[in-house]
């Protein structure tokens, strides 16, 4: 098992504070989509299934279970199955829309554009969205909070500062299956309590899986406590990728 399969299936060990802690995503994003039928992959507990359903009707497929039963009772209206997307055979009936929000990097790299074309009608479009951390917010306590995880982290580069949201790579694989791209974002913040951040901290993969976690989370809520007053503010970049797939005569570029 590769560290993306086994990172990917953590998720719902605690799904109620994934749902709890996750930062939901800019409703101006999704009035960029259009339905009226749609596949979402990888909605978690449903933080983007449900502005989907509002678009059209949704059909969505998510690894956990736990996850998946969040999601069902959050966005009631759309279908929730319960399935590896890689492999999920694909319905007769294609899409006019495949969404993947603050997911796609955990599916086979090798495959999944090819799958998310399979799965389009001629002219229906994949979306892709990423959510990043950017530098801003409380700037001082993510330079500071670095001591922590070098203590406790052995794999965390030393000196690791946040990247500009100009700085970030546009997430968007390669494909001649695809048109170009198009890119839009949308920055903002989310204040945090110390309960709050430990909260979102104990939902990443990388965090949850680390032997020394008790630790670090430890570590990381006595300095909000101490040195920020027990609130620190997080700055979010929130990417969406547009590209519409193209028809069998259009070829490559």
């Amino acid at each position: 098992m590769t560290d993306r399969e086994r990172l990917r299936t953590t998720f719902g060990e605690d799904a109620a504070r994934y749902h709890r802690a996750r930062p939901t995503y800019p409703p101006q994003l999704f009035a960029r989509l259009r339905g009226p039928r749609i596949l979402e992959i990888g909605p978690g507990t449903g933080q983007a299934t449900l502005p989907l359903t509002r678009i059209g009707d949704v059909t969505a497929v998510e690894l956990s279970p736990e996850l998946a039963a969040v999601a069902r009772e959050h966005a009631p209206q759309a279908r929730l199955v319960v399935a590896n997307f890689d492999e999920w055979p694909l319905p007769a009936e294609p899409f006019d829309l495949v969404v993947s929000a603050t997911a796609f990097h955990w599916l086979d790299p090798s495959t999944r554009m090819a799958r998310c074309a399979a799965a389009l009608k001629p002219g229906g479009a994949l979306a892709v969205i990423s959510t990043h951390h950017v530098a801003g917010g409380t700037g001082q306590f993510f330079v500071d909070v670095q001591e922590c995880y070098e203590r406790w982290d052995p794999a965390t580069p030393p000196n690791l500062r946040l990247s500009p949201a100009e700085d970030i790579p546009r997430e968007f694989d390669d494909s001649d299956l695809f048109e170009e791209p198009e890119f839009h974002g949308c920055e903002w913040e989310q204040a945090y309590d110390t309960e709050a951040y430990v909260d979102l901290l104990l939902t990443y993969s990388n965090h949850i899986a680390l032997p020394a976690r008790d630790q670090l989370i430890a570590d990381i809520a006595q300095l909000i406590d101490t040195r920020y007053g027990g609130r620190v503010t997080k700055r979010y970049l929130t990417q969406l990728a547009v590209a519409r797939v193209r028809s069998a005569s259009s070829g490559g570029p």
